[in-house]
């Protein structure tokens, strides 16, 4: 196939010549007649298209008295993608082709292909995605807007509730589905290591947020452990979360230094950050045969290292800049040691900033002493308990920020 119609699809603008050189030798270019239904609601999602002329119509509920036009899309439009997000792998809504078409064809195989290949072009997904969820919103508030036109005055208050709650069930499903994606981005289970107990906690102050934690198993005796926090909060926070996350992961496999782990992070953050948005991030190697922990600290909070005996290590520390923001940051990097019977506890700033109802912090010295009270749990524990402490100390006062607490203990 000609390599120029790869390079007319707009969402492909970004990709490298190399990467549009193997599209164009691995998808063919197919024609599709007006009428034909290309997904089917509900069905299994096997294959995913690239629309490269023509329009087709997006719909819910087809065939039935329900059915709805979400949307019409045009030349460049990436349709099935959603089915990579469904628990069940299922179409969310129905398309048909609204003109004759000519349309790429991609396996899940050759997506999941140019999304390791090019993890920038999951910022793209993500981006499309985003603006989708925006103009499907905009489109219901508008429907509503018209239902309440119709209404006569003596049910005016009547049809605003009910509008309000409509709009709310649907947010709150939208959402539901952003924290499902969100969570499983996070590690679905702890590595498995006889010389080390994992443990962490996520708790983010709406329904989803933007810190994140990662185990990265290396080899048999290290394993990289990150701790992130986006600026803001709520979907767009979720979003750079997600890019982040990915990045970070696929950079730590081929890359040994975490500073310059980061320091890729930083530059591809940078090509796709048009939002202005940055994360603070603390990045390691805990080597289980050395028994180190040599890290890279963005601008994030400081590791806690509780020594054999109890007591709390003071850790040496430098300048670190969050990422996303400058072209160099100043990045923190030290090592030090954990021996057997350590402790290594990661969070984010949510913990100790934490407020009761009197606007008084929890502070970094109470929740050291939480810590050192469940020392001899196990690291999940830990964990939980620490943060069932932070809930005692808050009361009914809303959550301050997301939470994220790791820990680690050395055996």
């Amino acid at each position: 196939m000609d390599q120029d119609v790869i390079r007319s699809v707009s969402i492909f603008s970004s990709l490298p010549d190399k990467e549009v050189e193997h599209l164009a030798e691995t998808l063919d270019l197919k024609e599709i007649p007006q009428g034909t239904l290309l997904l089917e609601e509900d069905a299994l999602g096997d294959c995913y298209y690239i629309l490269v002329d023509g329009e087709v119509e997006v719909l819910k509920a087809l065939g039935t008295a329900d059915e709805r036009l979400l949307g019409v899309r045009g030349p460049g439009s990436f349709i099935g993608e959603m089915s990579l997000f469904s628990e069940d792998s299922l179409h969310t809504a129905s398309v048909r082709a609204r003109t004759s078409l000519e349309l790429l064809e991609m396996s899940p195989e050759d997506l999941g292909g140019l999304l390791y290949r090019q993890p920038k072009f999951v910022y793209e997904m993500m981006r499309v995605i985003s603006q989708r969820l925006d103009e499907s919103e905009n489109i219901t508030i508008q429907e509503l807007h018209q239902k309440n036109i119709q209404l006569t005055q003596a049910y005016e208050e009547l049809k605003a509730a009910q509008a309000e709650i409509i709009e709310k069930e649907k947010l709150e499903k939208e959402l539901e589905v952003a924290r499902e994606i969100q969570l499983s981005i996070l590690p679905q289970e702890f590595p498995k290591c006889p010389r080390l107990d994992f443990g962490a906690c996520i708790v983010p102050m709406a329904a989803v947020g933007g810190d994140f934690f990662d185990f990265i198993p290396l080899d048999d005796d290290r394993f990289g452990i990150a701790v992130g926090d986006v600026t803001d909060h709520g979907v767009p926070a979720a979003l750079f979360m997600a890019l982040t996350a990915t990045l970070l992961r696929v950079e730590a496999r081929r890359t040994v230094s975490p500073k310059d782990v980061l320091t890729e992070v930083n530059r591809l953050l940078l090509s796709m950050n048009e939002a202005g948005m940055f994360v603070t991030l603390l990045y390691g190697i805990l080597d289980c045969k050395k028994k180190t922990f040599h890290y890279a600290r963005a601008g994030h909070e400081l590791p806690l290292i509780m020594n054999p005996k109890g007591m709390w290590e003071k850790v040496d520390q430098a300048t670190g800049q969050p990422l996303g923001l400058f072209d160099e940051p100043l990045i923190d990097e030290q090592t030090f040691d954990l021996p057997s019977d350590s402790l290594l506890v990661l969070y984010t700033d949510g913990i100790p900033n934490a407020l009761d109802k009197k606007n008084q912090r929890l502070g970094l010295e109470n929740f050291l002493a939480a810590i050192s009270g469940e020392k001899s749990q196990p690291a999940q524990e830990i964990c939980t308990l620490v943060l069932e402490n932070m809930d005692e100390f808050r009361g009914e006062e809303d959550p301050y920020d997301d939470v994220t607490l790791v820990a680690v203990k050395i055996r």
